[in-house]
């Protein structure tokens, strides 16, 4: 969690789950910025590095995922303010994990040893100046005025010009105010099909300087579509039926959106505006700002991943996505302007493309048939280990902070600090976390905790109640009824793992386990007292002594600050693609990203999706739309979402993995909590209460991180 926003994550749904390389390129990213061969994370990006205050790792001793799911309530601070959240997969070397390990044994490295060819600060190449990039705009860093094409350059690159014979017909887009280093900049994209009169435009995306899609429109061509070009441009002939916006529309629009200093951002922009028979004087073209030698370009795809770290125009999806296109040649354009040329040729683009091809190809050599998988893995060569980022913090005078135990520093880099209490963790961390860039601050439950409460017996109790949160009972109904219908109406809150006749009761009723805690909640919420099968039925979730508190879970997971702007649709056919569901909701404002659950056995898609919005008043007036709202002939229905993609996951697995029905419906002997158990929490809640003060001491911009590393 950042104090500011200055970090984005790209995460959601299934992706959930972040290792701990991961982990590791984010912290040496935070930690040293684009220096000392730090790059971009290859997962989540961080906005202007440069303004970060400092980094703050929390490290929960002994806690696992499990302790944050079975103390819940406790952690109120942690779940109403970090609102990115992931599942971190288990580490043999924790220490290492984090800021990586040491070549050599001495306290400390020089200078001239971190500087040398083989260490993780290498020096800059001494090729510097032989660089197309530097030899086309020098070292120093400039306004983005100095990157916007020239006149000479854009009819050399084929641009629409005004007043050129061959722009006939074109709007201009009056644009015309002088641009200064402040101008705005938009990205834009378009995705074209070929047709009767050549390539036409048949969607268009536009995103302003902070990502933000400002226009993201489907276009009906003027003539017979030849080739919808689907693999490139996602479109289909379905999806342009009942499409009624033509490029006169679009033209006016984008002439009304853009401010007259306007700059616009693409890739290869000259093909966009000539599809949109458009001019405009001042643009940024990513693929000629990234020089190359011999006139080549590098493409959007690998500059992205290169510089950015992102992953765009995946093989998985139909088509390239024209709002993430545009968003990525922005992001581009900007970090170049605020990086400086010298900075973007430090990068050796050169040389990670040749690298990237080399391992593509010895990839394709090394393929071998699915028999001889284990084979591969055991001639794969041992991993190299990653160098400590903490060395190069040093060099530069910033000492890192390490307070609690000794043993996560073995190096003897860190001001470490063994001390008796979290209260006295707590005041030194308030004390010296603000003198420190990089700081690493330990708290424990202490060993007689971890002892007193085994983790099998915790994952017992925490799966039993998430089972039980997951299950409805539902009747009675008459002796004679259809389970059949019973369980079609049941499957429209979503997707069922179980279901069965409870055989013990005078008339019959029904135990459903469903595989999402919104199915389970929306059954309740909209089945209770209404007639299914011919039977006015009442639905409850089991009465249990752990479900006493329900409601107040409900509640608090709706609160979650995770599931802000995330709507939960259900009541969707099987049939139904992400494509179809990505046209039907097109209309939605404010649309982030749709995620449609998989099975994980068969691999289709579940009757339902969650919905994340950019803000959450706009997710609000979705629920309001789509409840009841008909889609292929499917009613549908909705809630505000419970559980986080990490958090429904772990459901999923531990369900499975227990495979039991939910709770007894007779009244369960109410155990006494025990002393420890309720010290246990007291405990938990305090360390919730010395996160939220050392949290609310911080600097503006700093990246905070709480770890639950778990005890192995």
């Amino acid at each position: 969690q950042e104090k500011s926003s200055c970090l984005s994550a790209t995460l959601f749904g299934e992706d959930c789950e972040i290792s701990h390389d991961q982990l590791y390129e984010l912290l040496k990213y935070a930690a040293l910025g684009r220096s000392h061969n730090a790059t971009q994370p290859s997962w989540c990006r961080i906005y202007h590095q440069r303004h970060l205050a400092g980094v703050v790792v929390i490290i929960l001793n002994e806690m696992s995922q499990l302790h944050f799911y079975k103390f819940y309530l406790q952690f109120k601070h942690l779940r109403r303010v970090f609102q990115q959240r992931f599942t971190l997969t288990p580490s043999a070397n924790f220490p290492a994990s984090l800021y990586g390990e040491r070549a050599n044994p001495k306290p400390q490295n020089t200078a001239q040893d971190l500087n040398s060819p083989g260490g993780d600060c290498p020096p800059k190449s001494s090729g510097l100046q032989r660089d197309p990039i530097i030899r086309k705009y020098g070292e120093k860093k400039q306004g983005l005025t100095s990157y916007t094409l020239t006149l000479e350059e854009q009819k050399k690159n084929d641009y629409p010009i005004k007043g050129s014979p061959d722009c006939k017909g074109y709007m201009y887009t009056e644009c015309d105010q002088q641009r200064t280093d402040n101008s705005p900049l938009f990205g834009l994209d378009c995705e074209m099909c070929l047709t009767v009169k050549g390539n036409e435009v048949t969607r268009v995306s536009l995103v302003d300087a902070q990502g933000q899609c400002l226009l993201n429109e489907l276009v009906k061509p003027e003539t017979t579509v030849l080739n919808y070009r689907t693999k490139y441009s996602g479109i289909t002939k379905k999806m342009l039926l009942p499409v009624k916006t033509k490029l006169s529309d679009i033209q006016t629009r984008l002439k009304k959106m853009l401010p007259h200093d306007a700059v616009l951002v693409g890739h290869s922009l000259n093909s966009d505006l000539q599809a949109l028979e458009m001019i405009h004087p001042s643009v940024i073209d990513t693929s000629l700002l990234f020089a190359r030698n011999a006139g080549r370009r590098f493409k959007l795809k690998f500059l992205a991943k290169a510089v950015l770290g992102k992953e765009i125009q995946c093989e998985e999806k139909l088509g390239h996505d024209p709002a993430e296109d545009a968003r990525a040649a922005l992001e581009l354009a900007q970090f170049f302007i605020e990086q400086g040329p010298a900075k973007v040729a430090e990068l050796n683009l050169e040389k990670l493309l040749t690298d990237e091809k080399l391992a593509e190809a010895s990839q394709n050599r090394a393929a071998q048939p699915q028999g001889c998988r284990v084979q591969k893995q055991l001639t794969e060569p041992p991993r190299v280990p990653r160098a400590c980022f903490l060395d190069c913090l040093q060099v530069t005078g910033q000492k890192p902070l390490l307070l609690g135990r000794e043993e996560l520093d073995p190096s003897g880099l860190c001001q470490s600090n063994l001390s008796s209490s979290n209260k006295q963790i707590l005041q030194r961390a308030l004390e010296d976390v603000p003198q420190s860039t990089f700081s690493i601050i330990q708290f424990s439950l202490g060993p007689e905790d971890i002892a007193s409460h085994p983790l099998a017996g915790l994952c017992e109790k925490v799966r039993s109640k998430l089972t039980d949160m997951l299950t409805i009972y539902a009747g009675p109904f008459e002796e004679s009824f259809c389970l059949k219908s019973v369980r079609k109406e049941f499957e429209m809150c979503g997707p069922i793992q179980s279901l069965n006749v409870v055989a013990e009761t005078y008339q019959p009723y029904v135990c459903i386990q469903y595989e999402v805690l919104e199915a389970a909640q929306l059954a309740v919420e909209s089945l209770n007292e209404t007639e299914v099968a011919g039977s006015c039925i009442k639905v409850q979730r089991p009465v249990t002594a752990a479900m006493l508190d329900c409601d107040v879970w409900i509640k608090e997971l709706e609160l979650d600050v995770e599931n802000e702007g995330v709507i939960y649709v259900a009541g969707l056919k099987n049939s139904l693609t992400e494509t179809d569901l990505q046209e039907e909701f097109s209309q939605l404002k404010d649309l982030e990203t749709l995620f449609l659950p998989k099975d994980l056995q068969s691999g289709k898609h579940r009757n339902c999706c969650f919905l994340k919005f950019w803000k959450p008043q706009s997710a609000l007036d979705a629920l309001e739309v789509l409840n009841g709202w008909t889609v292929k002939g499917s009613r549908l229905r909705t809630r505000n979402a419970l559980a986080s993609g990490h958090l429904w996951r772990w459901i999923r697995q531990t369900t499975h993995s227990n495979g039991q029905q939910g709770g007894s419906i007779l009244h369960e002997k109410m155990e006494q909590l025990s002393d420890s158990e309720q010290d246990l929490r007291k405990k938990v809640k305090k360390l919730d209460q010395y996160i939220k003060k050392l949290y609310r001491s911080l600097q503006n911009n700093t990246l905070c991180i709480v770890l639950f590393p778990g005890v192995n």
